[in-house]
């Protein structure tokens, strides 16, 4: 098994080899942000172990949906669990190249990886048992179909595992709007598919709304599984013990305040497909 602090230090080395990917992994940038870029990767990295790697349940069948680089998925692998994943990205080949470096540590062979478009290929129905969306959901659109293709894909009481940010985070939130205004939903050429797709616009949301969009489309997100992640800014990180700030953190997440829903980044939940009642 390989933790994610044992992953994260293979991660940088990578990086120094696959130099193409250090403008998205910072961690090679500035010494000052090093800290703040390490726990919010490790708390994410952490969230996806506590559910697919440590939970208690017979073999899994996951689809990695906006897998990106592949890095969830690699660390799945070294964690001997399979995984599929599907992507957009320009950088798709970057991800085929991966494989030679990691498989001097685990497994490569438990991801695999293809170029499509979900709305293209939908998987047959009842085909996973979880679906990872990780900084994906909201460029999905439309969004009520994606959620529908999701739940046909997923078998009895599978699960969507979302790692997002937190739309109601008001610093985010003038970002983007400096960025793109109210211009949330756009059309792209993809080069590969040769078509115009469309895509959300960095459409993040807040809880309540994705709560309102799954319940909708036949989820219901799980409460216990809520967790608001990275409060403060790489500042505080000048002077403070990293591992204190993260402690500080997960206390005021805990207290479910205005803190927690207007001033941490990011948002990770579990939403469950529903079982359908019985016709009376």
């Amino acid at each position: 098994m390989m933790s994610p602090e044992e992953f994260f230090e293979l991660l940088v080395k990578e990086l120094e080899v696959h130099t193409e990917m250090q403008p998205y992994y910072k961690f090679l940038g500035k010494q000052s942000s090093w800290h703040f870029r390490r726990n919010y990767f490790l708390q994410r990295l952490r969230y996806i172990k506590d559910h697919l790697v440590d939970a208690k349940s017979p073999s899994k069948a996951i689809w990695d949906c906006g897998c990106g680089y592949g890095t969830t998925c690699l660390f799945l692998a070294m964690n001997g669990i399979k995984t599929y994943g599907t992507t957009l990205e320009f950088y798709y080949d970057t991800v085929q190249k991966r494989m030679e470096y990691w498989s001097k540590y685990g497994d490569t062979s438990l991801f695999t990886c293809t170029y499509e478009n979900l709305f293209d290929n939908r998987p047959a129905p009842a085909s996973y048992d979880w679906i990872i969306v990780q900084d994906t959901l909201h460029h999905l659109e439309p969004i009520d179909d994606a959620l529908q293709i999701f739940n046909a894909s997923l078998k009895k009481n599978g699960k969507i595992l979302s790692i997002e940010e937190n739309g109601n985070n008001l610093i985010q939130r003038l970002k983007l709007y400096k960025y793109r205004g109210n211009k949330r939903i756009i059309t792209m050429w993809d080069e590969k598919l040769k078509k115009e797709i469309l895509i959300g616009n960095e459409n993040i949301r807040s809880l309540a709304s994705w709560r309102h969009l799954l319940e909708k489309n036949g989820f219901h997100v799980e409460d216990g599984s809520v967790q608001y992640i990275r409060y403060f800014l790489p500042l505080n990180y000048r002077f403070s013990d990293p591992e204190k700030l993260l402690r500080k953190e997960q206390n005021i997440q805990a207290g479910k305040g205005l803190r927690r829903e207007y001033f941490f980044f990011g948002l990770n939940f579990i939403a469950e497909k529903k079982t359908p009642n019985p016709s009376r």
